[in-house]
C-alpha cells in the first residue's frame, strides 16, 4: 500500500484490473446459472471400480 501511495497505478492499469475482475465474475456467473459445458469436462481413461 505504501508503494501505491507513493506511485499510484495509471488509470489504464486500474481499468485493466477492473475489466479482468468483471470478466471473471461474468464467466463464474454463466457457469453457475447455465452450467459447465460438457466439452470442458475431464473424462477419466480408466473405468471406475465400484467396491
Amino acid at each position: 500500500m505504501a508503494r501505491w501511495a507513493k506511485r499510484p497505478p495509471s488509470q489504464q492499469r486500474v481499468i485493466l484490473v477492473i475489466a479482468v475482475i468483471v470478466i471473471c465474475l461474468v464467466i463464474a456467473g454463466i457457469e453457475r446459472w447455465i452450467g459447465f459445458p460438457d466439452w470442458m469436462a475431464v473424462e477419466s481413461s480408466r473405468p471406475r471400480v465400484v467396491r
